[in-house]
């Protein structure tokens, strides 16, 4: 049963997007699946429940992840002070693809711990497993339309995001969420694991390298810098890298680790950060960095600034370890 708080702010959000006849949706750089797969479902809701609105889902996209949808290109000197939705972000220097928009008011819808962006309607909540949570019970409980296609990728995003639904972000109402949104849907969703997990065997001998060359410290901190060189050897490009942090979860000598790949079309250092027991959002963040408390990331264009993350990433670990032990 949806509380009375919650339908009181369904019907914010349903009317500040019934209110405007321009809308452009946005997300954070380097989108995963419930980032984009929250941005295009929304986008394409939107439209179907309001043809005559001029509604753009804008962002770099990732061709490992075109299967969710197409994103837009629109002239934003075309656009007269629209609505900006902004998903799955909660900071604006993280914001992909809004330079020279000017926009009239937020919406703001997103899972993460709540930092510089404010919504004039604000929906943050970081007890939800993902934004695509979020944006399903959004459609499940207003008159925004769902269709098969909206439905899929909102169920993809809820189980990459929750990893399967096996980390600490799932919760029984996830799984309402879900068995409403099947139930009604009626979507198949055992093939659309395929576009998730799917893998080449080149991916899988890089996942081997990965595990055979990650040095574990004795705080069971796990760090590994994956070089061009390798990238080249291997014939994959630096998302991958990202694709395969949550590979190690379950390795028991591991409490934290932190994969670091050099994007050489950005120039600029990526990492990604995991954990099991320490927080780790906070300490990202003196990195330009933040995200959730045990998935986080950040990028620096100094790899400097990565090993001064590791070290302070192997510090939380001991600290954590002795804390644990008393």
């Amino acid at each position: 049963m949806v509380s009375i708080i919650k339908k009181e702010l369904y019907k914010k959000i349903y009317k500040i997007i019934k209110d405007y006849d321009e809308i452009v949706l946005v997300r954070h750089i380097g989108p995963d699946p419930d980032a984009i797969a929250s941005q295009i479902a929304l986008r394409d809701s939107i439209r179907l429940t309001f043809p005559n609105k001029k509604v753009y889902a804008v962002g770099a996209g990732v061709h490992k992840f075109k299967y969710l949808g197409n994103l837009d290109k629109v002239e934003y000197d075309e656009l007269t002070n629209p609505l900006l939705i902004v998903l799955d972000v909660p900071n604006f220097f993280r914001l992909d693809g809004i330079e020279g928009l000017e926009y009239q008011a937020i919406l703001k819808i997103d899972h993460h711990p709540a930092e510089d962006i404010i919504g004039d309607v604000d929906w943050t909540d970081e007890t939800m497993s993902s934004t695509c949570e979020m944006i399903t019970n959004l459609i499940l409980n207003t008159k925004l339309i769902l269709d098969q296609k909206i439905a899929e990728n909102l169920y993809i995003g809820m189980v990459f995001d929750s990893d399967r639904f096996l980390l600490q972000n799932t919760s029984v109402e996830t799984f309402k969420t879900v068995y409403d949104l099947l139930n009604i849907s009626k979507i198949n969703f055992i093939p659309l694991y395929d576009n998730l997990y799917e893998r080449g065997i080149i991916e899988e001998k890089f996942r081997a390298y990965l595990i055979n060359n990650i040095k574990i410290s004795e705080n069971s901190f796990g760090f590994i810098y994956v070089s061009e060189d390798v990238l080249k050897k291997y014939n994959v490009e630096s998302t991958i890298v990202s694709n395969q942090v949550n590979d190690f979860y379950f390795i028991k000598e591991l409490i934290c680790w932190m994969f670091v790949v050099y994007d050489e079309r950005n120039k600029i250092y990526k990492a990604n950060i995991r954990s099991r027991g320490p927080i780790i959002n906070e300490i990202a963040s003196k990195y330009n960095g933040g995200g959730h408390k045990f998935a986080s990331g950040c990028r620096s264009k100094d790899y400097k600034d990565m090993e001064k993350l590791a070290k302070d990433l192997d510090e939380a670990c001991k600290m954590y370890i002795t804390k644990e032990n008393n």
